[in-house]
């Protein structure tokens, strides 16, 4: 039975973007032919988390509504480099438990993280959705592996733009940032796109 998992921010006892996680969850029941779902308001409340600080909250499950939980303090990554990783049969259109295709890229890899490149398009790092800058503007991949909630969330309220990112035009853009559910829109944690170690162009992208 597959498993999946929801990670969710809790700040200072406070749950977010919980709409958001919660219709991906009954999303991923209904596509499976379940028409019951669990309840992730109902799960937190269960926990009687009372701690301030940041923090992650884990939770597993299955399609037979088992689930796991862990609550998890959470300290925001500072990534030193990335490298663009082709792998163009990847798919996680859902947020399965199992990351052992992630792993065994980045095990491959030379840097700290890795940015995937499917069919010649950007898509996602091995943990995170990501954000360009070209100009005033952040822009998000339209070929995302996996459509996250603050990803969602951002493009809701209009902070961020969707458009078409390739190998081709990546170098158009000055900075990229890395957004998931635990990393806001955040300008204390923007990369320039010279981080990415392989850019094409660069010498060292035919040797990766």
């Amino acid at each position: 039975m597959s498993q999946f998992i929801e990670s969710i921010k809790v700040e200072d006892q406070e749950v977010f973007l919980l709409d958001l996680h919660q219709k991906r969850v009954n999303q991923t029941f209904s596509h499976f032919g379940k028409e019951d779902s669990i309840d992730l308001a109902k799960i937190y409340k269960s926990l009687q988390h009372d701690e301030d600080g940041l923090f992650k909250l884990r939770i597993a499950y299955d399609l037979d509504k088992k689930i796991r939980t862990q609550m998890i303090p959470y300290a925001i990554p500072e990534i030193q480099d990335f490298q663009l990783v082709e792998n163009n049969s990847f798919d996680y259109s859902f947020k399965f438990e199992d990351r052992k295709e992630l792993d065994k890229m980045k095990m491959k890899a030379k840097t700290e993280e890795i940015i995937i490149v499917k069919n010649n398009h950007i898509t996602d790092t091995s943990f995170s959705n990501l954000l360009f800058l070209k100009g005033k503007d952040w822009f998000t991949p339209s070929t995302y592996l996996l459509n996250g909630v603050q990803r969602q969330h951002l493009l809701k309220h209009k902070k961020i733009k969707e458009t078409e990112i390739t190998l081709q035009n990546i170098k158009q853009f000055s900075h990229f940032q890395i957004i998931n559910a635990l990393n806001d829109f955040d300008d204390m944690f923007i990369y320039s796109i010279d981080r990415i170690i392989n850019l094409p162009g660069n010498e060292e992208y035919l040797d990766l």
